[in-house]
């Protein structure tokens, strides 16, 4: 289950709708081993495309090893889908190559206006899982470690 902070949700739509019709991408990153995603990272998209996106070389480089100087891990890959549905397609399947990452889709498209989906993709099997968004953190989070 990935469990997420309502306002990185909002974020993540919110540029979404901006970089509509083309695809929209970017990471959450949280600390590594944590899978608490606390830092949202939009990417840049060089396909600037309606069907795909691509993270710039120069950029994926450079945020990554941000991360690894910060002690983080990308916690959600995210993306929209502008023209289907918030599913996983074949290239998203090939390209995914963080197996601890929750792989997020935000539907762009009027007529698949459900809610963002979570799947995990493992060497080219994608299982979707419950999204929990939460208004805190703090207490939220730590009575959840606890139940």
């Amino acid at each position: 289950m990935l469990t997420i902070h309502a306002k990185l949700v909002e974020a993540m739509l919110a540029q979404a709708h901006k970089d509509h019709p083309i695809e929209t991408c970017g990471i959450i990153a949280g600390p590594a081993g944590s899978n608490l995603p606390l830092r949202l990272i939009p990417m840049r998209n060089v396909a600037q495309s309606e069907t795909f996106f691509k993270f710039d070389p120069q950029q994926h480089l450079q945020v990554w090893r941000t991360m690894e100087m910060r002690g983080e891990e990308p916690i959600v890959i995210y993306h929209s889908h502008t023209h289907t549905q918030a599913y996983p397609s074949r290239t998203d399947v090939q390209y995914a190559t963080e197996p601890a990452s929750h792989y997020v889709i935000i539907p762009t498209e009027p007529a698949y206006t459900e809610e963002i989906r979570s799947f995990r993709i493992v060497d080219g099997t994608v299982t979707e899982e419950r999204v929990r968004m939460l208004g805190s953190y703090k207490t939220e989070w730590e009575l959840s470690m606890v139940a």
